[in-house]
């Protein structure tokens, strides 16, 4: 009886003995600046609960104490642990990144009721020490279109990026990538070349106390912000003055680049300028892209040397590169990969002469990374082990997870991201950028505007960020915690069967880019049903595709006999896919009623479309199987069959047109500025049907 009670009453006397009003802290000063975000939050909370915090300068006195286990933070991981010892509350990392999570966690827990004397005991340690987000800027910007520039006055707003960040550090990213062509001249003027820069020297100094607001908003979240460019790119000033890279004036992001002596010379001054100008800039990131066509691999790396990564050798301070590998493997801007490429880069960043590990960015499966959780292709095509074997070491790797595939949609697939991290979590991986080229999560430009009840269009995609940042930070993160999450947004009393839910439907947009190959942005928009040109992908597209993940079989090869037993097959993915997509709709269905928030049933309604959504998709693989057999075999019986499966689809489409337009804008702004609807897309689920009465 007495080993039962013994522990109980250790509680208790923890609980007790130091029982006041008063909270006394203990940590070093320059720690209590790294978490002044932190504690601030904590101080608010714990007013809720009629305590106040007071920093102490003697450890033994203090009932809070709060402590790294290192002076470097290079390669220090951004784990924490909480322990009761001696009627005090230890909280230990290794960084002050770690300490701010775990002051934070503290936090978390008040507001979900627990006392401060009945704080839970924890350990937790990262698991990608590189947890980014991908965000281009809408000022010049990577492509143009209306979906592009209607986002400019919200991120020059100060209180957009704070809510942003505020939502990136609850959810563990701890990286802010920022991207545009050449971010340069929007940060700093050149000396060599004053006529450069677009703006005054007043406009100048109102863009300078941005972005330095910026980041130092971001280094009191523990968050670093680099900066991103395509290349070669100058201002449009500069290349008026001296008639060079006239493609800068009108943005043009495709094809050969032009290099001379004054650009690069004006390229390694803004690089040099811009660090020296920035204290809180913590990273530069470099393409070999697409305004490099006409250059060899050799020509693209020497000109990177001399321009970029020279700049940042002569600044006064150091920063952190990522070097994205070459898009290209030959002269062109095509996507194309090689192993003498490979082998030309692995040299190039092993003698880069940088003290710190430089981190090399590969597109995780294209532009197509909510697809399958392993890597089929990369930027170009396939990836060999060349970067890899011998093991690297100056450099990691980092998955880009490019999101090109739904953006109106919301999407929580926590058991994806547990496979992708399962299978791409060896030592040479240091993390990961999640984040789109074409869609830029600031100015709502969805939803209706009747029904907006949030203000930035990130805050549409809470649980998107929530289960992505939390699983690369702790991947034993549990589906309960997700469930927590929604239980408390919607004050629902259990939501283990929403997240359920949520990862039914969810699939589904995984399951169609697993099974119809997307290369490149454009080559495939998953939850339009669309390619190149906003082309709607129609019955005979969807037989003759090539998969991306070899786990599928097409279904051409499948009438043909040419897979293999442990494939999956057309008709067993359209019958998995019925099945949870009838099974999600029913849960959102059961959940959805008029005394829920307008909220939660715009978010189950998206639950619903993603299940209309899989439904067309399973019959038009039905569809499809029983076409190419007709075409085969001649068999009239199977072209009615085909003919009754893409009826049924038409259904399902016209459905999932409405749960749409429910709460979004019937046609939106797209890529390339195109504008898309679900609805013109109806007289094309027709045409599958004529396509098979033929």
């Amino acid at each position: 009886m007495k080993k039962v009670l013994f522990p109980f009453v250790l509680l208790l006397f923890w609980s007790c003995q130091n029982r006041s009003d008063t909270i006394t802290v203990f940590m070093e000063d320059d720690l209590r600046k790294k978490t002044a975000y932190a504690f601030d939050e904590l101080q608010n909370n714990l007013k809720g609960h009629e305590l106040n915090l007071v920093f102490s300068e003697n450890p033994e006195k203090a009932q809070f104490v709060v402590k790294t286990s290192t002076s470097k933070e290079k390669d220090a991981n951004d784990g924490f642990s909480i322990q009761k010892e001696g009627g005090k509350l230890i909280l230990s990392s290794e960084n002050s990144r770690g300490a701010l999570y775990g002051v934070l966690d503290i936090t978390d827990q008040l507001k979900k009721g627990i006392d401060w004397y009945a704080v839970e005991e924890k350990s937790i340690t990262a698991h990608y020490p590189f947890r980014a987000i991908k965000f281009n800027l809408p000022w010049f910007s990577y492509r143009s279109g209306e979906n592009l520039s209607l986002h400019y006055e919200t991120c020059r707003d100060l209180k957009f990026w704070e809510s942003f960040l505020d939502m990136m550090v609850e959810n563990k990213f701890n990286t802010l990538t920022l991207w545009n062509l050449h971010p340069y001249m929007f940060m700093v003027q050149s000396e060599a070349f004053p006529k450069a820069s677009p703006f005054t020297k007043a406009e100048m100094e109102e863009w300078q106390i941005f972005w330095k607001s910026l980041f130092k908003m971001a280094k009191a979240r523990g968050i670093d912000p680099y900066i991103f460019n395509w290349n070669i790119f100058v201002s449009e000033e500069f290349s008026k003055e001296y008639n060079v890279a006239e493609y800068s004036k009108d943005s043009g992001f495709w094809g050969d680049g032009e290099t001379n002596e004054l650009i690069e010379q004006y390229t390694k001054e803004m690089v040099t300028n811009t660090i020296n100008e920035y204290e809180d800039l913590a990273g530069i990131g470099i393409t070999l892209g697409e305004r490099m066509g006409g250059m060899t691999s050799e020509e693209r790396r020497d000109w990177i040397d001399r321009t970029l990564i020279q700049g940042i050798k002569e600044a006064d301070r150091k920063v952190k590169l990522f070097y994205r590998a070459p898009l290209s493997a030959g002269k062109s801007s095509e996507g194309t990969t090689s192993v003498s490429t490979e082998k030309l880069t692995r040299e190039a960043i092993e003698n880069i002469g940088l003290e710190d590990d430089v981190l090399l960015g590969f597109k995780f499966n294209w532009s197509h990374a909510h697809s399958s959780p392993k890597v089929s292709i990369v930027h170009g095509g396939i990836l060999t082990d060349t970067y890899w074997k011998p093991a690297p070491k100056n450099y990691k790797g980092v998955w880009t997870m490019r999101n090109e595939d739904f953006f109106a949609l919301r999407w929580a697939q926590p058991d994806f991201i547990r496979d992708f991290i399962q299978h791409n979590s060896q030592d040479y991986i240091g993390g990961c950028i999640i984040g789109s080229e074409t869609y830029i999560p600031a100015k709502d430009y969805i939803t209706k505007k009747e029904f907006q009840t949030w203000n930035y269009a990130f805050e549409r995609q809470w649980l998107f960020y929530k289960v992505w940042g939390n699983l690369l930070y702790n991947k034993t993160t549990p589906d309960s915690y997700f469930a927590e999450a929604l239980a408390k947004k919607f004050d629902l009393e259990d939501a283990s069967e929403l997240i359920s839910a949520w990862k039914m439907a969810s699939q589904n947009a995984n399951r169609f880019a697993s099974f119809f190959r997307g290369t490149w942005d454009a080559t495939l928009y998953t939850e339009g049903m669309t390619t190149v040109g906003g082309k709607f992908i129609d019955i005979e597209k969807m037989m003759t595709h090539p998969v991306l993940d070899s786990s599928y079989v097409n279904i051409s090869d499948f009438v043909k006999g040419n897979f293999k037993d442990d494939q999956i097959t057309p008709l067993q993915l359209a019958d998995k896919t019925e099945m949870e997509s009838n099974e999600a709709q029913k849960i959102a269905n059961t959940i959805n009623n008029e005394n829920q928030s307008q909220e939660l049933q715009i978010e189950l309604n998206d639950i619903d479309a993603w299940g209309h959504f899989g439904l067309y998709f399973a019959d038009k693989i039905r569809g499809g199987v029983a076409l190419q057999k007709y075409r085969v075999s001649g068999n009239d019986e199977l072209q009615q069959e085909a003919v009754s499966h893409l009826k049924n689809a038409l259904q399902h489409w016209k459905d999932y047109t409405q749960a749409m337009e429910k709460y979004n804008i019937s046609t939106m702004p797209y890529q390339f500025d195109q504008e898309f609807s679900w609805r013109k897309h109806i007289v094309n689920a027709e045409n599958d049907i004529r396509i098979a009465e033929k």
